[in-house]
């Protein structure tokens, strides 16, 4: 059994708004001589060449803050940093707004098409790095999520010390949220109902489906409106599963507009940011572990017909 890597010494500080990933070095009974070795062989989705780059620019670091060459030898039990940029990134012309803020919470209005976090080929143009960049905070963390493609409000936490606290409201389903929907209207599907479907991971590995068995998911659904052949839907979810809106509607027979994962997978082109999806995480409700307040949040932004 490999001991348990113990925190370093260094905690390299946060660049233009991206904080260090941090990799620890375990024992190996491979001929790997090199960092850099390891890393390529540790990542293999992540090309050589890019690697060998994030040596090149100096983004890369020991636990005690000395910068590491690709000729760099493989240390056991030893912390490395390195930091992620991307050469070329696209921009995401929508923005955020702070709706609220304390000492230790940060509540948000995010736009349709920006990611929570940095991943694949978002790094800058994500909602955390933004927020990090412009509160100066590298301890920001989603507490929750939303989809690239969903829009509405988002809890994100300003302090280490206090997160578990708002996580816990999660885990014990404390938190009310509210999402808005546009979709086909259809007469004969009787609503108000409450959906329970049990949903596993699919083919490709970002979809879900829904599978035989106990429900693991659960969504209230009403109707606000109706219009020339769509409607305005109001989804309270009981659970929290990826896509676990998109999912439910479609199964329905009532797709999300614009949705271009359910009921069939359509590609895009990643600069294309016209038809958002007509997702809308509108109200959030729980009751402050810290202030002992009820706190209710509303999106600006809203859904037409």
């Amino acid at each position: 059994m490999q001991p348990s890597p113990a925190e370093p010494p260094f905690l390299p500080p946060m660049r233009d708004g991206v904080s260090a990933s941090q990799v620890f070095l375990p024992r190996l009974n491979l001929p790997i001589s090199t960092v850099f070795a390891y890393l390529c062989q540790h990542f293999p989705h992540i090309d050589a060449a890019e690697w060998r780059q994030r040596f090149d620019d100096q983004l890369v670091f020991d636990q005690h803050g000395h910068v590491l060459s690709i000729s760099s030898g493989y240390q056991a039990e030893q912390h490395i940093y390195y930091y992620r940029f991307l050469a070329h990134e696209i921009h995401v012309p929508f923005y955020e707004q702070i709706l609220f803020e304390t000492d230790d919470l940060l509540v948000v209005d995010k736009p349709h098409f920006l990611t929570m976090s940095p991943t694949g080929q978002y790094v800058q143009e994500t909602l955390l790095v933004r927020l990090k960049k412009t509160t100066g905070n590298p301890d920001l963390t989603p507490i929750h999520r939303l989809d690239r493609e969903t829009a509405g409000v988002v809890l994100i936490s300003k302090r280490v010390q206090t997160r578990g606290a708002y996580q816990q409201m999660f885990a014990r389903e404390q938190v009310h949220k509210t999402y808005h929907a546009i979709a086909p209207y259809r007469p004969e599907l009787e609503v108000p109902r409450l959906i329970e479907l049990r949903m596993e991971k699919s083919d490709p590995f970002y979809t879900m489906r829904v599978v035989e068995g106990l429900a693991n998911t659960r969504t209230e659904i009403s109707m606000l409106e109706h219009h020339d052949g769509w409607a305005k839907y109001c989804l309270k979810p009981h659970t929290g599963k990826q896509h676990q809106l998109r999912v439910h509607l479609s199964h329905l027979q009532i797709p999300i507009r614009y949705d271009p994962f359910y009921p069939e997978i359509q590609h895009k082109a990643n600069d294309d940011f016209s038809k958002p999806l007509q997702l809308l995480a509108k109200h959030i409700t729980f009751h402050d572990p810290l202030s002992d307040s009820a706190m209710h949040f509303q999106s600006g932004f809203d859904l037409a017909l």
